[in-house]
Formats: structure tokens, sequence, C-alpha cells
């Protein structure tokens, strides 16, 4: 069986009556060909069932139509519905999306980045473990947009952890509980520092002692040091980095018999899948985390167009919201 001709540039360019090179700019720089002649162009193209190469194009307009999202921790679902978001913003602008972990490693962060960079327009770092300053410097050199961190002069999205934390601990005061313990994640998460921030301030407005452990690792696995840790603290409240290390902490509470809430009430961050199945159901802070994804491509979007320069950086705030459940109740007299 004979295998069909592939149409080439030069048969649309003979068809269209026009030179291989405005048919190979029409795909690869299409500012540079009259409006009706790539109208045409295109028209032709369709017909003829013609298809660019992609590297190729890319070669010519310096951009490839690709977007990387690098996430610390690939099975982490508070990063499910991030990872969504960005995926459906990509495919709906006709982009490529490639997703890639770091293992919440700053070193693998950097380097993925530096390997990645010239098949890519540009990245989305989602609670990104690289310093400040190493930050700065790749962002001087590439397309970058943050989500769950915040570094001086770039674009990146936020959920409003300050306001949320305070929901929570008024949450907790309203309950009367007048002593809170933290347990921090990773020394680089900026988040970790963040929540502590809000809840420390938040514990102080309403008289209530608020201590920070850590850290620990923001798994299920690091709950059970966590909740030891918890334990020998004497608050009566907890307060877990993420929804993984809080039901980590569930279980080892559960194994070493102490009642939640009745002897300790446990809360989280993120309100994963799954947050509302395990014993008790978790009080969490939940965020739009879809959006969150959906947002940071965005930003990549219009840096790469001529409103760039227009808008500068751009720093985008989601609201966060408290999801009460089982797992915090009243302080024990």
């Amino acid at each position: 069986m004979t295998t069909p001709k592939r149409t080439t540039v030069y048969d649309v360019a003979r068809e269209a009556g026009v030179a291989a090179s405005t048919v190979s700019r029409t795909f690869g720089n299409p500012r540079r060909v009259n409006a009706a002649t790539r109208r045409h162009v295109l028209a032709v193209a369709e017909r003829l069932g013609y298809h660019p190469n992609p590297l190729a194009t890319a070669l010519q307009s310096g951009r490839t139509a690709t977007v990387a999202m690098l996430v610390p921790d690939i099975a982490n679902p508070h990063f499910f519905g991030t990872i969504r978001g960005a995926e459906r913003r990509a495919t709906a602008a006709d982009i490529t999306f490639i997703l890639g972990f770091t293992d919440e490693s700053a070193d693998t962060e950097r380097d993925k980045i530096e390997r990645l960079a010239r098949s890519v327009d540009g990245f989305v770092l989602a609670s990104s473990r690289m310093p400040d300053a190493t930050t700065a410097d790749l962002a001087r050199e590439h397309n970058l947009a943050l989500i769950d961190r915040e570094v001086d002069g770039l674009p990146g999205v936020v959920i409003d952890n300050a306001s949320g934390s305070r929901q929570l601990v008024d949450h907790l005061a309203s309950l009367g509980h007048r002593s809170l313990v933290y347990l921090s994640g990773p020394h680089g998460s900026w988040l970790a520092g963040e929540r502590w921030r809000a809840l420390s301030a938040g514990a102080e407005e309403r008289g209530i002692a608020a201590t920070r452990l850590g850290p620990f690792p923001p798994q299920v696995a690091g709950g059970g040091a966590a909740a030891d840790a918890a334990l020998v603290s004497g608050a009566t409240a907890v307060v877990a980095h993420n929804d993984l290390l809080a039901i980590g902490i569930l279980r080892r509470l559960a194994e070493r018999g102490v009642s939640v809430p009745d002897q300790l009430s446990v809360a989280g961050y993120d309100d994963i899948f799954g947050a509302d199945f395990c014993v008790p159901a978790l009080t969490t802070l939940a965020g739009p985390q879809e959006e969150a994804g959906r947002a940071a491509v965005e930003i990549l979007l219009n840096k790469a167009s001529a409103r760039a320069a227009e808008d500068g950086p751009r720093r985008v705030v989601l609201p966060s919201h408290l999801v009460i459940r089982d797992s915090t109740g009243p302080a024990p007299a």
C-alpha cells in the first residue's frame, strides 16, 4: 500500500500563489504577514491538510507553544486541582502542557528549569522550594509565574492565607481553646512561614498561646512524630501544615487512644480530596486551587503577548474559607 504524500510548505505556496517564505511566516511569525494574505494561506493550508513542523515554527517565531509546570510532590492531592486548572487553561489556548515534579528539592527544580528552558515558553512553579535569590536570577532569563509563593517583582498567584488563618484562629477561640501548636512543613516552604505568621498574629489578638514545632515532612508519614510532639506541647488544639500531615496526626492519635476532638482538636490546610473521608472528618482551610492553576497560565500567556510590557509583574490573590468538620470541638475542661 502506497503511503500518501505529505503536504509540504512548497505545495501550499504553489497553490496559494505566494513564496514559501510567506507560508512559513504565516505560521511562525504571523504579524509579519498581511492579514488578507494570512487568511488566504491558512485557508489553502487547511484545504490541503498541511500541518507545519512544530520545531521549525518554534525556530522562526522563538516560541514553542508549550508551558511547563513543576510541583514539589506529584502525589500530594493538594496539587491535583492546581494541575487540572493549569492544564485546562493551556488546552484552551492551544498550548502544550508539560508536568514535572521536583521531589521537594530546590536543586532539582533549578536543574529542570535549565534543562527544559529551550523547549518551553514559560514555567509555572507551584510551591517552589528555591530561595528568593535563585528564583529572581532565573526569572531574568526565563518566563516564570509562581503559585503559593511570593518573590519581590515576580508575578504569581497566592491563596489568602492571612485572612483564612485568622478564620481558623477565631474558630478555635470560639470553642474555648487558649493554646494551639502549629506543626510546620519543610524548611524551604514559603507557605509554612506565611501560615505561621498569620496564625501567631491571630492568636496574639485572641489571647491564645501559640507554638511552632517542626519542620515535619508534609506527608501522612510525618504525622506520627508530629502528633507525639503536639502531645508533649500540652496545647489543646493542633494546626497542621497541610491536610496530609493532619491525617497522619489523626492516625497516630487514634493509635495512642487520644480522642479527637474531645481531648485534642486537629485542623489542617488545603481541603484535599479525602479530608472529609478520614475519621473524624478534618476541619481545614480551603482555597480555589483550580482557579490558581488557570490564573498562573494566564499570567504566562499575557507575558508572552504585547500586554506584558504594559502590565508588568502581576500578583493575583484568591480568597480562602474555613471548612468546619468533626476534628475540632470545645477545649477540654
